[in-house]
């Protein structure tokens, strides 16, 4: 239907999470119509971001750098270091303004069958990192089977080193109704109450 360069960018574009093949070929079809020069700037900022952006050594999220604005901020808590899958997940908790201490990034979670290990995982350096001043480990790893256990993973690890371990509360959202909940999540937030 379409030539084969055309069809090759919407393969391209179809790699995207969330995109499918219709919106793929909208997408396509857009920039070649009516935003070629956005086109060419998208493509320019894809091809530097992909040379350019690496690992932080210190907490492994996305940087230029060889450490992340995050890990030199000297005014931040050097005593917490929250534990966290992605790099997404350090902006949703940055953008909610009540953590100041700092970050490591897993890139994942422990899943056996896709060859995802605690070596994968970084869990040799997260260990090393934390001995020293880091009182405390918050885990923010996801609510699912494979972040669960991640967590107890690690809380197995870091333990015996003296370390408090703690896991963000999981159950029912701010504005939530509790008809809507499904019955994991409440059972969740039944076992993790707290006492006022």
């Amino acid at each position: 239907m379409f030539s084969p360069v055309i069809n090759q960018l919407i393969e391209r574009l179809n790699c995207l999470p969330g995109v499918g093949k219709k919106s793929a070929q909208r997408m396509a079809m857009y920039l070649l119509e009516h935003d070629r020069q956005g086109g060419l700037l998208l493509a320019e900022g894809l091809q530097e971001a992909l040379t350019k952006v690496k690992n932080c050594q210190s907490c492994r999220n996305l940087t230029e750098y060889n450490e992340c604005h995050i890990c030199t901020d000297l005014q931040r808590d050097k005593s917490l270091i929250c534990i966290v899958e992605s790099p997404a997940d350090v902006i949703a908790i940055e953008q909610c303004g009540s953590f100041r201490g700092y970050y490591f990034v897993l890139m994942g979670h422990l899943s056996p069958i896709d060859g995802v290990g605690p070596k994968e995982l970084g869990i040799t350096d997260l260990i090393a990192r934390a001995q020293g001043h880091v009182e405390e480990v918050i885990l923010a790893t996801n609510p699912t089977v494979e972040g669960e256990a991640t967590a107890n993973y690690i809380t197995e690890k870091l333990k015996p080193l003296g370390i408090c371990v703690s896991r963000i509360a999981h159950g029912v959202p701010v504005g939530g109704e509790l008809e809507y909940i499904d019955g994991g999540t409440l059972s969740h937030a039944l076992l993790s109450r707290k006492q006022l």
